[in-house]
């Protein structure tokens, strides 16, 4: 029997999950799309969508039966919104791109999010609510924490370990075994060649920090 599935955000990214579903959904017919939930009213405005907002994600009541996914890109916004549905008793569900790749020594955590042609390898330990995006590599014995996102065309090289909340930008590469600590920045195009300290925003190549 199919779920109901309601998608936590209608922002840009909300749009790019919701065709994430539709392209499971021709392969396994597996979800009863009902819309967004979203605290802005008029996000869907002048934007193309068969779907529409149908509620908001701070009165949502989590019925029986509906799996939500999260379509939040940035990290604190990401935690806040889980955690408010959860703790009203919401069931998150990942949604992964059918052309998406997780090796079968991988272990992927709850929430997960896949875009076309990503792709996790070798006993790579991924967290909750983990965003990846499209035609990103997380390579062999890479450990992702909870609520990080990896941006479009994004590198992660073997032994890398992001913590906690990180957000990678688009076209970033982290070189193998280097960390990138909880609440860490990178914006888009930069190398990280060296450890990158807890809150930290960096950029270029190499990531140098910002202010």
């Amino acid at each position: 029997m199919k779920k109901d599935l309601i998608i936590v955000g209608a922002g840009g990214y909300g749009r790019e999950v919701l065709q994430i579903v539709k392209d499971i959904n021709k392969v396994e017919d597996k979800w009863n799309i009902l819309g967004f939930i979203n605290d802005i009213g008029d996000a869907l405005d002048n934007y193309e969508c068969d779907y529409s907002i149908i509620g908001t994600i701070k009165d949502w009541i989590p019925q029986e039966g509906q799996e939500f996914v999260c379509a939040v890109a940035d990290p604190l916004g990401k935690e806040l919104v889980t955690k408010t549905l959860k703790e009203k008793g919401a069931v998150f569900t990942s949604a992964i791109h059918p052309t998406a790749y997780i090796s079968e020594y991988a272990k992927v955590g709850e929430g997960v999010v896949m875009s076309i042609h990503s792709g996790i390898s070798v006993n790579c330990k991924i967290g909750d609510f983990v965003t990846v995006l499209y035609s990103t590599i997380i390579g062999h014995d890479v450990n992702i924490g909870n609520y990080c996102t990896i941006s479009s065309l994004s590198e992660c090289a073997g032994g890398v370990e992001l913590e906690e909340k990180v957000f990678l930008g688009s076209h970033v590469t982290v070189i193998p075994r280097k960390k990138v600590c909880t609440g860490a920045y990178v914006a888009a195009g930069s190398v990280v060649v060296t450890n990158i300290q807890p809150g930290n925003h960096v950029m270029g190549n190499p990531a140098k920090k910002i202010d």
